[in-house]
C-alpha cells in the first residue's frame, strides 16, 4: 500500500513568527498557527520591522510581496487599500507584507529603496522582481501574475 505524501510548505505565523508546516493542498482551509492559534493565511498584509523582516520573508515557502512605504507618503496611503484587496485575492498563493521605511531604515537601505511606494517580490527569500509607484488592485494583481 503506497502512502501518498503531500508537499508541506513552511509559513511563518503573521502574529508570533513561528514556522508552521502546512500541507500544500490544505492552504485554502484556513490553517492555524500551532503555537498561538492565529490564522497563518488571513489574507491581510503583515506589518514588518527590522527585527521581523528576515524571519517572515526569508522563511516562507510561498512568495512574499513587500510594500515599502512611509506614513508621510501620499501615494503610499492611496495604494494601501488596493494592496489589501490584492492580499485578500492572493491569500493562498502569495504572502503580503508592509515595511515602513522610516521605522526600518536598515532594511530599506539594504534593498536600495530610493522611491516609495516600491513593491518587491521575494521568492525563497531572494528578490525576484520589483516595481515602483502606486498601483490599483488590478495592476498589482496583473504584476504578480506576470511574475509567475
Amino acid at each position: 500500500m503506497a502512502v501518498e505524501t503531500q508537499q508541506k510548505l513552511l509559513l511563518a505565523c503573521p502574529r508570533c513568527l513561528t514556522l508552521n508546516r502546512v500541507p500544500a493542498g490544505r492552504l485554502g482551509e484556513d490553517p492555524k498557527c500551532g503555537k498561538c492559534g492565529a490564522p497563518v493565511l488571513d489574507g491581510k498584509p503583515v506589518a514588518l520591522t527590522d527585527a521581523t523582516f528576515d524571519k517572515f520573508v526569508g522563511r516562507s515557502d510561498l512568495p512574499v510581496v513587500v510594500d515599502f512605504w512611509a506614513e508621510w507618503c501620499g501615494p503610499c496611503k492611496m495604494m494601501a487599500p488596493a494592496f489589501e484587496q490584492a492580499a485578500a485575492a492572493f491569500k493562498t498563493r502569495v504572502r503580503f507584507a508592509k515595511l515602513d521605511t522610516e521605522q526600518a531604515q536598515g532594511i530599506a537601505a539594504r534593498f536600495g529603496i530610493r522611491s516609495i511606494p516600491t513593491m518587491i517580490l521575494f521568492k525563497g527569500g531572494q528578490e525576484a522582481a520589483r516595481t515602483a509607484g502606486a498601483m490599483d488592485a488590478r495592476r498589482i494583481r496583473a504584476w504578480l501574475e506576470s511574475q509567475a
